[in-house]
């Protein structure tokens, strides 16, 4: 995408933007890459000097490996650096990873990296790539650093990072581009969008975001500052588009909360076993917070989950007794009615402990008639069949199963479209262009703003 500022008195033409294929996808493609090449006529002759270019390396036309790059002045600036996990039809393909050939030649030109949030989607692929475009500077919130750092551990061979954390309000100076963050509303803490102030005009990034106005676990948005950053002008507006074929608004993290509530109450002299994402750090939080409420301990399962709740405790934002944990190994000197076991595996993967325990070959629990499962996750496009085999195994062994499609014990932390609109109206952007999601989701998104 291109984005030119008209002369002083021309006036902007309504448009819809229009994708141009290029090298194709990585994962989706055998293993190449995808471009995306966006332009927005506005009647002048385009230069370096005067051309914003825009250029998505993942996450348009698919959930996940968020990631993209702004060129201006012969600089650049970098969003994100998510992964995408694998889908049924990748065996033997662990993540799929933006294509960063582009970095990679015009490493020189990179200023730095904004992170908006700490969950995979968005960090995942830093180990993996950063060393190939010179290791650039990161910004990012105070839990992301500490998952970003965390995972790098893993890479001891890899240069060290430099993250710099950044919290509400902060702003940072990168070659021409001046970067605010704000907080915003997603099911992760420390979730940030981007007001990025050029001398062409403002563009904001809305990173994933909720207009929840009951959260469980940080306040509601604050519409005023969203008014104030509206009020300097918006030349470009950048929205997920996650939630966008779904009418009305989000469900509450409130509501999730009082299901997951009433789902504990109703489970008394049986186990519970919960399951989702390794990153949704607040729903673990919500669970461990009913665990202790109703006297049962809670055993984590899952390296990442682990780390992640560590992190969190760290920081002080997870706060538990430290007898609340337990490990694996002692489930067995524990009554049912003591047992809460939280694990990665909602999406069906095979190597997860989720399946390992509907499979039986988890040595230290083993599934029982009317043991308690909640899948608090939404289900990965792509991943519908593993994750129907899941359950059905979990329900040959007599388990009782809650999933989204049957309780709201879920919200997805992405606005509907009610929520997208009241962005659009509050923002009042020049230009507009949907990020995050499906095609189809971005397709929906953009007739939501042609309204």
């Amino acid at each position: 995408m291109q984005i030119q500022q008209k002369e002083e008195g021309s006036r902007p033409s309504q448009q819809r933007t229009q994708s141009k294929s290029g090298p194709r996808s990585q994962g989706q493609n055998k293993g190449k890459s995808f471009t995306f090449k966006k332009k927005v006529k506005t009647g002048i002759s385009s230069s370096s000097e005067n051309v914003i270019k825009i250029a998505p390396l993942g996450g348009m036309g698919e959930v996940g490996r968020n990631m993209m790059l702004l060129e201006y002045k012969a600089k650049i600036l970098i969003i994100d650096a998510g992964l995408r996990m694998p889908e049924e039809s990748m065996p033997g393909i662990d993540y799929i990873i933006p294509n960063t050939n582009y970095l990679k030649d015009n490493k020189e030109k990179i200023v730095g990296c904004v992170i908006t949030h700490g969950h995979l989607d968005h960090i995942g692929a830093i180990p993996y790539m950063w060393h190939r475009i010179g290791n650039p500077r990161i910004f990012t919130g105070r839990l992301s650093k500490g998952i970003i750092s965390k995972r790098q551990e893993e890479f001891p061979l890899r240069p060290k990072l430099d993250v710099t954390e950044i919290r509400d309000g902060s702003q940072v100076n990168l070659g021409p581009f001046k970067v605010e963050f704000f907080r915003q509303v997603h099911n992760i803490l420390d979730n940030f969008g981007l007001v990025i102030k050029t001398d062409l005009g403002n563009i904001v990034h809305t990173s994933d975001f909720t207009f929840d106005q009951t959260p469980v676990n940080e306040p509601p948005t604050d519409f005023n500052r969203l008014k104030q950053i509206a009020s300097n002008g918006v030349l470009l507006l950048m929205s997920d588009s996650t939630g966008a074929e779904h009418e009305g608004r989000a469900i509450s993290e409130k509501v999730v909360f009082d299901n997951l509530d009433q789902i504990f109450q109703d489970a008394q002299g049986k186990r519970i076993i919960a399951s989702t994402f390794a990153s949704h750090i607040s729903r673990v939080k919500q669970i461990i917070e009913l665990a202790e409420k109703y006297n049962r301990k809670v055993i984590l399962e899952g390296r990442s989950m682990k780390d992640f709740i560590e992190i969190s405790r760290v920081l002080g934002l997870v706060k538990a007794k430290q007898d609340t944990f337990v490990k694996p190994e002692e489930i067995r000197k524990l009554q049912d009615s003591q047992v809460c076991f939280v694990c990665t595996g909602a999406q069906g993967e095979e190597r997860a402990s989720l399946m390992k325990i509907a499979n039986g070959e988890y040595r230290n629990l083993n599934l029982k008639k009317d043991d308690v499962i909640i899948f608090s996750s939404s289900v990965i496009p792509g991943n519908e069949r593993t994750v129907q085999i899941l359950k059905d195994e979990l329900y040959r062994k007599g388990a009782k199963v809650y999933h989204y499609q049957m309780m709201d014990i879920h919200s997805s932390g992405h606005g509907y479209q009610e929520e997208l609109l009241d962005m659009l109206s509050i923002m009042k952007p020049k230009f507009f262009m949907p990020l995050h999601g499906q095609f189809s989701m971005l397709v929906r998104h953009t007739e939501l703003a042609e309204q």
